[in-house]
């Protein structure tokens, strides 16, 4: 039992994160089947056998259970284990179609839980359109003596979960259950590790806005960011409820001794939470000294525009007032009054130039 709570931690450093999970092993079984493995006492019964056998032998030895693994199935070839397993037709609707909302509900003796998977996507740097998070979908059907997990979108393959859980036996002795409280405890662990790889990009940017070559822009990075968090939050808020529910609350096929592990799960879910959450509140705060900074600098630029307005403005002056062809005018006779006028205008110009540079304009 001390074992389920790391299920998810002991497949992140058996598999890392390099696991090629694009393309599942498709089985014979069918075209969307994964796997139908009969587990005994916690032990993996050797062959792979249609789901009707592998019920029947389950059924008819009295102890064990099956589970079964699909993606993404179409809606004939789910129709088989939905009428196999008697699952009800709002679930089976809900699991064949994606993005589904987090939640846990209850048909009768069998549960139905849907969890939202996400992915960081790697990348150089993040940019105006840059995919940071991606999400998928696990729903898990469980019964007194059946699993079926039906997972949508490229990533989050069960296969190395699975592993982990046959390397304990004692774990899945314990029945459906440690199976579900397993995905639960692997999912979000998978958003602790995106939450902290999102923290480094914020870190990024947040660096970027405050260099010397901090661009305009910086902002529709920060817009990125802030998208990407709230399809990050989209998956782990709405999980807090049905968590709640699976740790405090009956549930049929969930043992008694596995609800307190989920509120372990659900602690582990709040922290995130509260991660996002400060993210989110950062995010603003860097938007907002970002969009100081480009306010700051436009004054800046405004203000050296009217020092040089204002130096070119006094020979522009002097030029339109001899340029008006009076014939009685100061000097207009005079053998020296031109280049007395430019000598004039320059060091007009040279004084009005050094007291903008010493009040800091120029």
């Amino acid at each position: 039992m001390p074992l389920i709570r790391n299920i998810s931690r002991v497949v992140r450093r058996a598999y890392g994160r390099t696991v090629d999970l694009s393309h599942p092993t498709r089985s014979p079984l069918g075209s969307a089947v994964v796997n139908c493995v009969v587990y005994e006492d916690g032990l993996r019964q050797p062959g792979d056998c249609p789901a009707e056998e592998a019920l029947r032998r389950v059924r008819k030895s009295g102890r064990g259970f099956v589970w079964i693994g699909l993606h993404e199935p179409a809606q004939e070839e789910f129709a088989g284990f939905a009428e196999l397993f008697e699952l009800h037709p709002l679930a089976v609707e809900d699991a064949v179609q994606a993005h589904q909302r987090p939640k846990v509900e209850r048909y009768d003796d069998v549960l139905f839980a849907v969890f939202k998977t996400v992915h960081y996507v790697e990348h150089a740097e993040v940019t105006a359109t840059s995919e940071i998070v991606d999400t998928g979908d696990v729903m898990v059907f469980t019964g007194s003596d059946f699993v079926v997990t039906v997972r949508h979108g490229g990533h989050g393959s069960l296969g190395p979960l699975r592993e982990a859980l046959e390397a304990a036996p004692d774990q899945l002795a314990m029945g459906p259950s440690a199976v579900l409280h397993a995905i639960a405890d692997h999912v979000v662990d998978d958003y602790l590790v995106v939450a902290d790889a999102v923290q480094q990009d914020i870190d990024a940017v947040e660096s970027a806005v405050f260099s010397e070559s901090a661009g305009r822009g910086d902002a529709g990075r920060i817009y990125q960011l802030k998208r990407e968090l709230l399809e990050l939050k989209r998956a782990v808020a709405p999980l807090a409820r049905p968590l709640n529910v699976l740790a405090t609350e009956p549930m049929p096929s969930v043992s008694p001794d596995i609800r307190a592990y989920f509120r372990d799960v659900s602690g582990d879910l709040a922290r995130t939470s509260e991660q996002i959450t400060a993210f989110d509140g950062l995010l603003d705060s860097i938007l907002q000294a970002h969009l100081a900074q480009v306010t700051i600098t436009q004054n800046e630029d405004m203000r050296k525009i009217t020092a040089w307005a204002a130096i070119i403005a006094v020979p522009t002056m002097i030029c339109g007032v001899y340029g008006m062809n009076f014939d009685v005018m100061p000097e207009l006779r005079w053998t020296y009054g031109y280049p007395a006028t430019l000598v004039g205008m320059a060091v007009s110009c040279f004084a009005i130039h050094r007291a903008f540079r010493r009040n800091g304009w120029l």
